[in-house]
């Protein structure tokens, strides 16, 4: 009988046990609301998804397309958690991100200088645009904002002289930002920006392109400081610019008992985009606020007394975001995943946009207690194809779920880079994907 059993059970474990399709990671958010749509998809492309939340629940979006009409940007918003969307306004300036600080709403970008405009009403009506900066070059994306002690943090990167001629994120200084919530932010005296560092003056041998840097493979590619290396000619010329770091988001340590915590909650940890050529790397900078109320921006250390100005980041070699839940008090990060990064950039498709670390159409999620050691979380969506992006996205918490924005591509997009699509998805109840 002993036998007869175990020769049952033998013949029936195979058909209890789970298919191989039953243990495949599904898209958390592949569903989506499409806010706008390029009107030519070859030569007008979508850009910079930005995301808030009012107090009252209203979803408000930012996005430009680029190459079109001359004032690209929109404001829209959404009181149905994202089924719905209303235009409420439009800005002649790019790289914007929406934020709230006190009771007002605000639009923040770049159109040499940096540019605001505020809403009082919830975005129904706008001011007129202002100008932060006079005669300066900055950068962005829409990454995050910090809130504490009455006050709005946020970093743009100032863009330092001009003898890069390839990308020059390797001449690009963050910058944080600060203001009281309650005071007018369109008003420059109403802003403190922190120091400055340049990533180029970081490392030394960096302008002679021989870095001095061993054992992790970084830059992963040469450089040609100041101009771009090509890396492959066939089937298309590729090319690689110098090492640099870009779209920082901002956040604070919050745990006790972590090396980097500031008892005195005057340290703002600085996450940024590592152009490396490599992948799963991201930059890191500090920035410590002074008695006097002054802000000094510097390289973090290890307890060994190393510097850490790169750190493991799931995702770091392209733009991502992230969010501090208060609730679950853990950090999460919306990135794009890379499969295929050791590719010869020779051998790559054709219609593969830039190098091998630069994959756009698969956007995941982690979260992490520490921003260091991340958990996996869940794939949130994927284009069809490498051309059909999800990508540079940012999200923003509304009670149980995760809304989240992309700038996004379907079959006719020009390339991963230049989409034709933005496009709203909801995580629903994101928390219980906490393990």
């Amino acid at each position: 009988m002993k036998t007869l059993l175990v020769l049952i059970l033998a013949c029936a474990l195979p058909a209890l046990a789970p298919a191989a399709s039953d243990w495949a990671v599904r898209p958390l958010a592949d569903d989506f609301v499409v806010l706008a749509e390029s009107p030519s998809p070859k030569d007008v492309y979508s850009r910079t998804p930005g995301l808030a939340r009012l107090p009252g629940g209203r979803l408000v979006a930012t996005f430009h397309f680029s190459g079109g009409e001359k004032e690209s940007g929109r404001v829209m918003t959404s009181d149905d958690r994202g089924t719905t969307w209303a235009q409420r306004g439009t800005f002649a300036f790019g790289q914007a991100r929406p934020f709230v600080a006190g009771s007002s709403l605000y639009v923040l970008g770049v159109r040499g200088d940096l540019m605001i405009m505020r809403s009082d009403n919830g975005g129904e009506t706008w001011t007129t645009t202002a100008r932060l900066t006079e005669g300066l070059a900055w950068h962005q994306s829409a990454c995050n904002v910090w809130h504490t002690r009455g006050n709005v943090y946020l970093v743009m990167e100032r863009k330092v002289g001009t003898e890069t001629k390839a990308w020059p994120v390797g001449t690009l200084a963050p910058a944080l930002m600060r203001a009281r919530a309650d005071a007018d932010l369109t008003r420059r005296e109403n802003w403190t920006f922190a120091s400055e560092l340049v990533f180029a003056d970081l490392i030394r041998g960096y302008r002679q392109n021989q870095p001095e840097l061993d054992f992790f493979g970084v830059p992963f590619f040469p450089q040609a400081f100041p101009e771009r290396l090509p890396v492959a000619t066939t089937p298309k010329r590729r090319t690689n610019s110098p090492m640099g770091w870009l779209e920082t988001n901002v956040v604070q340590i919050t745990d006790p008992e972590h090396y980097w915590y500031d008892p005195d909650g005057r340290t703002f940890h600085l996450f940024m985009r590592a152009h490396t050529g490599g992948t799963g790397y991201a930059a890191l900078a500090k920035v410590v606020e002074r008695p006097d109320g002054s802000m000094h921006t510097s390289l973090e250390t290890a307890p060994s007394g190393k510097k850490v100005l790169f750190l493991p980041l799931p995702g770091g070699q392209m733009r991502f975001h992230l969010c501090y839940d208060e609730v679950t008090r853990l950090y999460w990060l919306l990135s794009s995943q890379a499969t295929d990064s050791m590719t010869r950039a020779d051998r790559l498709p054709a219609d593969r946009y830039d190098l091998p670390n630069n994959e756009r159409h698969r956007l995941q999620l982690h979260f992490s207690k520490n921003m260091v050691d991340w958990c996996f979380a869940g794939l949130v969506a994927k284009g069809g194809s490498p051309r059909e992006s999800r990508h540079y996205a940012a999200m923003v918490i509304d009670g149980e779920d995760l809304h989240i924005l992309s700038r996004s591509g379907d079959h006719r997009a020009a390339t991963a880079h230049d989409g034709n699509l933005i496009t709203f998805h909801t995580v629903k109840a994101f928390r219980r994907l906490v393990y």
